[in-house]
């Protein structure tokens, strides 16, 4: 049975230290919702939170359409509510329209692209890794030209023109230059899932409710059959909890409201019943009847097919407790186990429990006015951040730049006032337009009797208005027949009214007036739109004031690109899920890849990466004008070349633009410096040859003098060195006798002294030859024990020579 409770008890939130099978029991979602429903349908002086905001944006939003109410300005006008003497065009002058949409698509115009920046350790060391390449050539750009010039080998790594001269320069070739693959495909997959969506029409919605409501939101979810989907988000229907965040990060619970057919309350839990879906709608009723002073429109029509359902997100925490088990060789190992689990006292030697908490969402679907909850999971696809895995982001994202105290101010409720004060002024200015008289005449009937035109005829009113009006003449006399003063000599006297006149140019300035000041309070001035340029003022002081506007919107305009930023960077981190959980993995990597196939093999990697995602907005016309004014300054100085502005105008980014400016005016410098040495060189070189060109004709007139003295000198010296040369031959001639007469006595005392000692080798060798022979005798006495030998010489000679040799022959 579904309980009622169009009234909306009090309700608090549940514990939020329960654990996590109560938090995940459909009573504790019950608590919830009923302590949503509280906060903001509870009912105070017949009015509530929710449809308090729901009143207020509708009344902005009409505002801004030009189409308010005007039962304020009758009331006003209004004497003891009476009208009926007034006869006005009550239709609301649009004045807000027209500075809602100066803002809204000034800021459309502004053109942005989403970048990723790759973080993770793998992306930084290719980054480092080509850095250190681009050094290396940097470095070595000598040596490599040198190569190339002598072998015709081209060791550059990037184009030799390109390569940085400092460091200044390489950081900024960095950033211009070099972009991975990686990051290039998840920029193309973000803009893919930007453009499946619309997210061009939901910007511009967002963008439309900064201004109006003072707050934009907007939506990001996966479902299995679309993949990642982005909704708009109406404020009028957003429900969160107190803040005082213009970014809503410290929300523990979003919503929306809907009215939802009754059709889809099967799709939403599919076991509901029949029965169950009658008594919602008798109670969605009760409901009805119970809130329906406050909502603006009624259909009871449709009032008895729509039921009111609260969907809203609640954000808790989840513990995670493993057993961890300590083994014999010193390790360990963690099991997973339910948060109940602790180990005894005698076994936490051997085990230990530890635990890591997480946040979650959980999600939820509730009957407004009922205890009948719908749906109540945790969330699945939720985001989480790489680089903290424990936070989790929320699937709503909503912006209030104006917040203050829970209280949002927008663009459009400063020009409340003045836009009612206006209408008055407009009202009253059709009342006295209305009640003005046109111009009459005085006619002095008496003066007219008193006119003889002469002709027979009367001078009466008929002719004398005639006479006025087609000639401007009037008749009249300044005696009277009888010879005295005629008073009425005029008898036609133009009666003029201008009460009226001052009035309406009261009314005129007032209206200016408060023009102005929707002007001032919203800095909206003339300059923004044009509407009234004064001609005496110069370019830069328009231009000036429009940057002022600029200015003082600027808060909307970055407020709708925090909205697309942390869009981008939920689709990223839902990106890497999808590629790493989904089944729709490949599906979506083709969808992705439609628009380019080099990028499918990085694209399916992008999970393995962890990327930061930043804006960057094309500049606007003032920072255009600034830059160009640069550009045109450094051209005409000679300071860049016409390529080198054409390089800097392609770039978005204002501050690389002004950068890389600045290093092309230094490059330029430098070539020019190099340039100017160089034709100084040149310069020189050619002053040094035409003086060495004199000095050597000169040197040849010299030489040609004493060519001819040396001839006369070489010949004398010839003369000298041909006598010296006989000489010098003569000398050898005699030494070379004397020289063989040495050798040949040489030769005779060493061919005798080589006689002597041959004579002596064959004394020796007969003596070696009798002393082994004697040996052998020896030896052969002892074997055989023979009488002893007598050795005693036969020949008369003394140690081998034979004294005989020595008598005369």
């Amino acid at each position: 049975m579904i309980e009622s409770s169009p009234l909306v008890p009090i309700a608090t939130f549940p514990n939020n230290m329960a654990t996590d099978a109560e938090k995940a029991s459909p009573e504790y979602g019950i608590q919830i919702g009923k302590a949503i429903q509280y906060e903001w349908f509870k009912r105070d002086s017949n009015s509530c939170r929710f449809y308090n905001n729901w009143i207020e944006f509708h009344k902005l939003r009409l505002y801004a359409r030009g189409e308010q109410s005007i039962a304020k300005y009758k009331k006003e006008l209004a004497i003891d509510g009476d009208l009926s003497y007034l006869n006005l065009n009550w239709e609301p002058v649009p004045i807000i329209p027209k500075f809602v949409d100066i803002v809204v698509n000034g800021m459309s115009n502004r053109l942005f692209s989403v970048k990723a920046y790759a973080q993770d350790s793998l992306a930084s060391q290719q980054r480092s890794s080509y850095k250190e390449m681009i050094e290396a050539d940097m470095v070595s750009k000598d040596f490599l030209v040198q190569v190339r010039d002598q072998f015709g080998i081209d060791a550059f790594n990037v184009d030799e023109s390109t390569i940085p001269a400092n460091d200044e320069e390489l950081n900024l070739f960095m950033q211009l230059n070099y972009k991975p693959g990686i990051e290039i495909a998840e920029e193309q997959a973000i803009e893919t899932i930007f453009e499946d969506n619309e997210y061009e029409a939901i910007k511009k919605q967002v963008d439309y409710d900064i201004t109006v409501l003072g707050i934009g939101a907007a939506k990001h979810t996966f479902k299995p059959d679309e993949g990642v989907v982005i909704e708009y988000v109406d404020p009028a229907n957003l429900i969160y909890s107190y803040t005082e965040s213009p970014t809503f990060d410290d929300c523990f619970y979003f919503g929306e409201v809907k009215q939802v057919h009754i059709n889809e309350l099967k799709k939403i839990d599919p076991t509901i019943t029949k029965e169950q879906i009658d008594e919602i709608i008798k109670t969605n009723s009760s409901w009805q009847g119970t809130y329906n002073s406050i909502r603006p429109y009624t259909d009871s029509l449709f009032d008895k097919e729509v039921v009111n359902l609260l969907y809203f997100n609640y954000k808790t925490d989840k513990k995670f407790v493993y057993k961890k088990k300590f083994l014999e060789s010193g390790g360990s190992r963690v099991i997973r186990k339910d948060e109940n689990f602790n180990p005894p006292e005698e076994m936490q030697e051997y085990f230990e429990r530890v635990e890591k908490t997480i946040d979650i969402w959980y999600s939820g679907v509730m009957v407004l006015g009922t205890n009948y909850l719908l749906k109540w999971e945790m969330m699945k696809n939720m985001v989480r951040p790489k680089s903290a895995s424990q936070r989790v982001m929320s699937e709503y994202v909503c912006v209030a730049p104006r917040m203050y105290k829970g209280v949002i101010e927008s663009l459009v409720r400063r020009m409340v006032t003045f836009a009612d004060l206006i209408q008055i002024t407009h009202l009253k200015l059709q009342q006295v337009i209305a009640r003005m008289v046109p111009d009459g005449v005085f006619i002095d009937a008496d003066g007219l009797n008193e006119v003889d035109l002469g002709n027979g005829t009367n001078y009466n009113p008929e002719e004398a208005l005639k006479l006025y009006f087609q000639t401007g003449s009037v008749i009249g006399r300044s005696y009277t027949q009888d010879g005295e003063f005629n008073n009425g000599r005029v008898p036609i006297q133009e009666l003029s009214s201008n009460s009226g006149q001052a009035k309406i140019g009261s009314l005129v300035n007032s209206y200016n007036h408060y023009l102005n000041m929707i002007r001032d309070v919203t800095g909206l001035n003339e300059a923004r739109d044009g509407s009234t340029p004064d001609p005496n003022s110069l370019v830069g002081v328009q231009k000036l004031a429009a940057l002022n506007s600029n200015t003082a919107t600027r808060h909307i305009l970055e407020s709708g690109l925090f909205v697309t930023k942390k869009l981008a960077e939920a689709i990223s981190y839902r990106i890497s899920d999808i590629l790493e959980y989904s089944d729709m993995a490949e599906r979506f990597i083709n969808q992705i890849g439609r628009y380019n196939v080099d990028i499918l093999a990085e694209i399916s990697n992008l999970y393995l990466h962890d990327f930061g995602v930043y804006i960057e907005v094309s500049p606007d016309e003032e920072e255009k004008a600034q830059l160009e004014a640069n550009i045109q300054m450094a051209l005409s100085r000679d300071q860049i070349t016409l390529e080198d502005a054409i390089d800097i105008r392609e770039l978005r980014n204002i501050k690389l633009a002004n950068e890389l400016l600045k290093v092309k005016r230094k490059t330029k410098e430098q070539m020019d410096m190099q340039r100017e040495q160089q034709r100084m060189q040149m310069q020189t070189e050619s002053n040094i040859q035409s003086s060495q060109a004199a000095a050597q004709a000169k040197q040849q007139q010299i030489q040609m003098d004493a060519q001819s003295k040396i001839a006369i000198k070489q010949a004398e010296a010839q003369f000298e060195v041909a006598k010296l040369e006989e000489e010098a031959r003569i000398k050898m001639m005699l030494m070379d006798k004397e020289f063989q007469y040495q050798m040949q006595l040489a030769q005779v005392n060493v061919d005798g002294k080589k006689s002597v000692d041959e004579m002596k080798e064959k004394a020796k060798d007969k003596r070696i030859d009798r002393q082994s022979s004697q040996q052998s005798k020896l030896i052969d006495q002892r074997k055989n024990n023979l009488p002893p030998m007598n050795f005693e010489s036969s020949e008369d000679s003394l140690d081998g020579f034979d004294l005989a040799e020595f008598e005369p022959r």
